[in-house]
Order: structure tokens, then C-alpha cells, then sequence
């Protein structure tokens, strides 16, 4: 077996694989090593599968460790706003697969011994106008439908347990499970976790080839040949291209998006805030960093790689200012972008190809740090032959 190392908090991988002369042999080949891939090698592990995980670089460096942390449950008020209410019922359960996840983020530190600096504060959402509360009150309605517990709030009330936020907010929506962890760590503690358990992981391994074979797989990488009896597909927003290898043609897109991040403050605010009708996420961290985002787009440079967008924070702090005043004080002291996987209609994508026994598909769009969790231990209990504990019926891509 390969034996781990552990660089620092932030990676895991080896050295020995990338000398391997001979094919690499495993019964259960992850490609891709951000959270879904990390959690999805330590549920298999955990249940005696062998398991290779492989990733081009290093572990939780796009978006599974590039995102804000963000745990939401609600249904995202974008596209509710832009496609409204047909499409929002179709997205609706959806829902409940984030509630599980949520349920399971709460855990997650105690079983694999590390602090994910999980809180749960609640997410707010504030309405400018009486259009967006409207608006709110469908959305919670459809929410509610799904089991997700939201609570309309006055003017008043809103200003009793949100006083950071501008006057002018005329009300809003409380999701009491909402909250945010630490994407730096969540990935790499799976990964470790995993390690223990016996599972293998390659960093800087980049697939470069998949040939269906009777009986499994090989898989061609940068660290020399891989048969696999199955593979699952923790790409991200390069899923798309590993998918075709096997005669998938699926809707993934790939997003520049970017996050800026504040120096520390005294305790400011206090949610996982939204604004109805406009583009921002606000969070603040246990060392009192407020983190700015809301998905506003970031660009690519001449390579091809994601860069901040001055235009795009301009706007996003704007938004920032108007709803929570008191951040004209703080300082921005960066902002980064990166590549988040997605959808059009912002649904998942799961299951096990219907044309390709033994390739399993793991994509969640927009939301794959909330739902990494639940997405994680769905797919790898189909693997294991087990019914999984969520209904992914409507996300399975032998449905779509």
C-alpha cells in the first residue's frame, strides 16, 4: 500500500505513486480531490473499499477550498428572482438534500477529530421593498413545503436581531440551520481521515485518458496507468470533460467568480447574510474576518486562470455598504477568485451512468460545500450496493 504524508493542514498525498512502474490496481478509483472526493475516499474507506483518489494538484485547491463556506439550506434567491416560481418548485428538492447535509456538517468535526469552525448562527435574507418581501414569502412558502423552518420577519423584528443592518431593510426571512465552516480545513481533514482508514491518495496526478473495459476501467494519468473496477467522477467544473470520455454529454459550466475578505473587526455581524434582489453573501469569522461575496463575476487572465474583476468588487462592496453601513470602516485586504462548477438549472447531478456500469457521477452546482457531505455519502452508498439515506431521484442522471 501507499503510505500518506501529510504536508502541514493542507494537503495530503505521495510520493512514492508518481515512481510506480506498474499499473496501479484499485477497486474504487475518485478523480478529483476536493470535498466531495475527499469525503466520498473516507465513506468508502471507512466501509473496507479500496480506494485511489487522484488529483491533478493539490487537494482543496479549487473550489472546494477557494468558496466563502457558506452552509445554506434555503433555495438561492438568483435564480428564484430570475426564473421564478415553476422554476422554483422544480428546484425545491433540492432542499432537502442541503437540510441532511446540514445535519451532517454538525457532526462531521467529532467523527474526524478536527474543529470545522461550523456555527450556525442562521442566514437572513433582507427585503428593500415590498416586491422582494413578496417575493420572500412565496420562496419560504415552497421552502416550508420542503421541511426547511423559516420564520418572515417585520421591520421591526428584523431590526432586533440584525441592528447592523440599514434601516431601509423593511423586512426578511431567519433560516435558524443556516451558518458557514471553514473550507481551508474541511477537505483536507476527509483526506487525512481517509489515509488512516487505509485509502490512497495521488496529488499532481492529472487524468489524461479513461478506456471502458470489460469488467472496469484504465485510466491513463500524468503518474502512469490506473485500472480501476469503478471510477466516480469528483471533477467539479471539469466533470463535463471526464464524462465524455464515457459518452456523457451532461450541462456542466464553469463559472470565474470571486470573494473578498476583510482584516479582522469586533463582532459585526452576526448571520449568514443575503439582501433580496441583489448579488451579495455576508459572513464574519471566529477571528472576526468578514468575508464579501454574492457571486459577482471575476475574469480570466491570458492563461486561461481566474482573476479579481475590479469592476465586480466595486459593485460587490457597494452592495455591501448599502446593506450593512458599518463596513465603510473595515478595510478590504483581499480578494480571490476561482472556476465553481454549475448548472443552468442549478440542480445536481448524480448516479451511476446509465450506459456505463461502474462510472458514478458526484456534481453538485453553486452549493457543493454545503452539500458535499450528503452528496458524498449518497453516491458512495449506491457504490456499496446500499439504498442512500436521501431520495436522489430527481437529480440521477439516468432521470435527466
Amino acid at each position: 500500500m501507499l503510505t500518506p504524508e501529510v504536508d502541514g493542514d493542507d494537503a495530503v498525498g505521495v510520493n512514492d505513486a508518481r515512481q510506480a512502474r506498474d499499473p496501479l490496481r484499485t477497486d474504487v478509483l475518485i478523480v478529483g480531490g476536493g470535498l466531495a472526493g475527499a469525503a466520498l475516499s473516507h465513506h468508502l474507506a471507512k466501509n473496507g473499499v479500496e480506494t485511489l483518489l487522484i488529483e491533478r494538484f493539490d487537494l482543496n485547491t479549487q473550489a472546494s477550498g477557494s468558496n466563502s463556506g457558506s452552509i445554506h439550506a434555503q433555495i438561492p434567491n438568483e435564480p428564484f428572482t430570475t426564473h421564478g416560481e415553476a422554476w422554483t418548485r422544480t428546484f425545491a428538492p433540492t432542499v432537502k438534500l442541503m437540510m441532511r447535509s446540514i445535519e451532517l456538517w454538525a457532526t462531521l468535526g467529532a467523527e474526524l477529530g478536527v474543529d470545522l469552525e461550523v456555527d450556525q448562527p442562521g442566514g437572513l435574507v433582507c427585503a428593500f421593498n415590498e416586491a422582494d418581501l413578496a417575493g420572500l414569502r412565496l420562496k419560504l412558502r415552497i421552502e416550508r413545503e420542503q421541511g426547511l423552518e423559516g420564520h418572515l420577519l417585520s421591520r421591526s423584528e428584523l431590526r432586533a436581531i440584525a441592528p447592523y443592518v440599514t434601516e431601509r431593510a423593511i423586512g426578511g426571512v431567519h433560516y435558524p440551520i443556516e451558518g458557514k465552516a471553514n473550507p481551508l480545513i474541511a477537505a483536507p481533514a476527509f483526506a487525512r481521515a481517509a489515509a488512516r482508514l487505509g485509502a490512497r491518495i495521488m496529488t499532481r496526478t492529472a487524468l489524461i485518458g479513461l478506456t471502458v473495459r470489460q469488467g472496469g476501467f484504465d485510466i491513463a494519468t500524468t503518474s502512469g496507468t490506473i485500472h480501476a473496477l469503478r471510477v466516480i467522477n469528483c471533477a467539479g467544473a471539469e466533470a463535463g470533460q471526464l464524462a465524455r470520455m464515457v459518452g456523457l454529454d451532461l450541462p456542466i459550466e464553469a463559472y470565474p467568480i470571486q470573494t473578498s475578505v476583510t482584516e479582522p473587526t469586533a463582532p459585526l455581524i452576526g448571520h449568514l447574510l443575503y439582501a433580496a434582489g441583489e448579488k451579495l453573501s455576508l459572513k464574519q469569522n471566529r477571528l472576526g474576518n468578514i468575508l464579501i461575496g454574492g457571486g459577482w463575476d471575476a475574469r480570466l487572465d491570458g492563461q486561461g486562470r481566474p482573476v479579481a474583476d475590479m469592476a465586480s468588487l466595486v459593485g460587490n462592496l457597494k452592495v455591501a455598504l448599502g446593506v450593512v453601513p458599518e463596513l465603510g470602516s473595515v478595510d478590504v485586504v483581499r480578494t480571490w477568485a476561482a472556476i465553481v462548477n454549475g448548472t443552468a438549472d442549478w440542480k445536481p447531478l448524480l448516479g451511476e451512468a446509465p450506459r456505463t456500469p461502474g462510472f458514478f457521477l458526484c456534481f453538485f452546482p453553486w452549493m457543493g460545500f454545503t452539500a458535499g457531505p450528503v452528496v458524498a455519502r449518497a453516491i458512495g452508498d449506491l457504490v456499496l450496493g446500499r439504498q442512500p439515506e436521501v431520495d436522489l431521484g430527481p437529480f440521477l442522471i439516468s432521470n435527466r
